[in-house]
């Protein structure tokens, strides 16, 4: 994983792009079934003379949506968020400014920086929002917290900040970070594995360690947070054996968790959980890498399986970059569709999840952005790709 920019917005906005040229004006929706990207929002430093207004930092950073709220956030790797108005203009003035440079705790590049951001369900009354970044540790030169904070308006408040969760880490690479609220109304939070390679110390399978893992806790339960009664190991850990999920997802209409893993040396893996199927899941790292023995003696044991698995010698991806299942309005021909890519290999793919478990794949044909770094949903539903250069585009359905 390298500097990442992700991006959402809504469907029904209207107004001047961020950028002057044609291509990147609001879209019209379609009924079909041909995706395309078209590039909405452009990254600073680019062959443009001078730079456009408000474009975006490069780095990793994502970008979501309040509960029916039209503004969008932004997140820069190095520490701002940015909003992202309706019009699809992107504000000069940060909502948040956590980098270095301001005097922030965010501790950035390469796979360290700000992560994650998630808005509590109930935004719109209580205000809180929640960040995921790397920061300077005391016990290991690294930790992965969890931050709370509160808005106010356009900007948000610095001195609203409380720490909700701090996991020491001792390496600069594989620090997850995706944050998404569940149906539950629990916040679920993602872990690398702590870095280096080959998981050295093992936090994959150890259900006591919080690397490397999917993590449920409940904010609104306790100070700073409570351990839901029905977690399966009596602490934070409510899915284990990940090695790097940088970007996974709940699917809107069904609750099932379709999960991205970035693999070693060999393969990537697209996992899908349903809804009943979630609690307790072993996806297998550092026992196996996708479907291949890792660390032998490998046992199957209750672990599960990925429904995708890509070789790297084979198809050139190195690093899967997990999406969403479309669950927008605009293009009624993506239905149901889950949409992902890889930082290498950077053409698009498309999977359904058929009744019997298993997965239908179609890799798509077309132009698609080298070097993507995520996709994700608006608040409306509507998807979204971003690359490493901070370009922001579009994925639409053509007839």
């Amino acid at each position: 994983m390298r500097r990442w920019l992700v991006v959402l917005t809504a469907c029904h906005g209207s107004g001047a792009p961020a950028e002057p040229p044609p291509e990147a004006s609001i879209a019209q929706c379609f009924d079909g079934d041909t995706v395309v990207v078209r590039k909405i929002a452009y990254g600073c430093g680019q062959p443009f003379a001078p730079d456009p207004p408000g474009c975006m930092q490069g780095g990793l950073t994502l970008v979501t949506s309040p509960p029916n709220d039209p503004r969008m956030f932004a997140l820069e790797q190095q520490g701002r968020i940015r909003i992202i108005h309706e019009d699809e203009t992107v504000a000069g003035d940060p909502f948040l400014d956590l980098t270095a440079d301001s005097g922030g705790p965010v501790v950035c590049c390469g796979e360290l920086g700000l992560l994650g951001l998630a808005f509590h369900p109930q935004f719109a009354t209580n205000h809180f929002f929640y960040v995921f970044y790397t920061t300077t540790g005391d016990s290991m030169p690294y930790a992965d917290v969890l931050v709370r904070y509160t808005a106010d308006g356009d900007h948000a408040d610095p001195a609203s900040a409380q720490m909700i969760l701090s996991i020491p880490d001792p390496f600069s690479n594989h620090n997850g970070g995706m944050l998404e609220f569940g149906a539950d109304g629990l916040l679920y939070i993602s872990t690398g594995d702590g870095g280096s390679a080959n998981d050295p110390l093992n936090h994959g399978q150890n259900t006591n360690a919080l690397l490397g893992k999917i993590l449920r806790i409940d904010v609104d339960g306790g100070s700073p947070y409570a351990i839901p009664a029905d977690n399966p190991f009596g602490n934070e850990v409510y899915i284990y054996g990940l090695r790097n999920a940088w970007r996974w997802t709940f699917d809107r209409q069904t609750n099932d968790m379709w999960i991205a893993d970035v693999g070693q040396d060999a393969w990537e893996e697209l996992d899908v959980l349903r809804a009943g199927s979630q609690r307790g899941a072993n996806l297998g790292w550092s026992l196996y890498e996708a479907n291949a023995c890792f660390k032998p003696p490998c046992s199957t044991g209750d672990r599960v399986f990925p429904l995708d698995v890509r070789n790297h010698a084979a198809t050139g991806w190195n690093a899967i970059i997990g999406g969403q299942v479309y669950r927008g309005t605009c293009y009624p021909g993506l239905a149901g569709w889950y949409f992902y890519t890889d930082n290498g290999h950077g053409q698009m793919s498309k999977a359904r999840l058929n009744d019997d478990g298993t997965l239908e794949i179609v890799d798509l044909t077309g132009e698609f952005p080298g070097s993507p770094s995520a996709i994700h949903e608006a608040s409306h539903g509507e998807l979204y790709e971003t690359d490493t250069l901070g370009n922001i585009y579009r994925i639409e359905a053509r007839p």
